[in-house]
């Protein structure tokens, strides 16, 4: 039987320790996916280096998770590709993300983008806090723990 695996969609992943440490603790494979870009030789777990093209790390994703299989991403569009097949979603900062938000949270992102092209400003995501390292961290643990048993 296969191993569920663990992606991280790892480009600009601010929590990638994290993973790496709670992941080593549980059944799971741990694969880190991002651009040619973002190659260095000096790293600890699998990774998986796709082209810098728009979307490849997500296609990537979508093409490889099963259910069952666990994906950490902050992209909503990507989320919403995976959670009606099976497959766990938990975002950077510790929300886990369900197949009945999906419309929600995409219709709020169109909603974004729709005030951006007609040249409003928007606020950026905020910084990223220890707090929400932490929050990470509870969530994945959690999560983990459940599915492991």
């Amino acid at each position: 039987m296969k191993k569920n695996t663990i992606y991280v969609d790892a480009d600009a992943c601010p929590v990638k320790e994290e993973i790496m440490e709670i992941a080593g603790r549980s059944e799971f494979r741990l694969v880190f996916v991002a651009s040619y870009a973002s190659y260095s030789a000096d790293r600890e777990a699998d990774w998986v280096f796709v082209d810098q093209k728009k979307e490849e790390a997500d296609l990537y994703i979508v093409n490889h998770a099963i259910p069952g299989d666990f994906v950490i991403t902050q992209d909503m569009g990507l989320a919403g590709l995976l959670t009606g097949r099976g497959v766990f979603v938990l975002t950077n900062r510790g929300s886990i993300i369900y197949e009945r938000d999906i419309s929600e949270i995409l219709h709020r992102r169109y909603l974004s983008y729709k005030s951006l092209a007609a040249g409003k400003k928007l606020k950026g995501p905020k910084p990223f806090t220890d707090e929400e390292r932490k929050k990470f961290s509870a969530a994945l643990t959690k999560l983990l723990c459940h599915l492991d048993h």
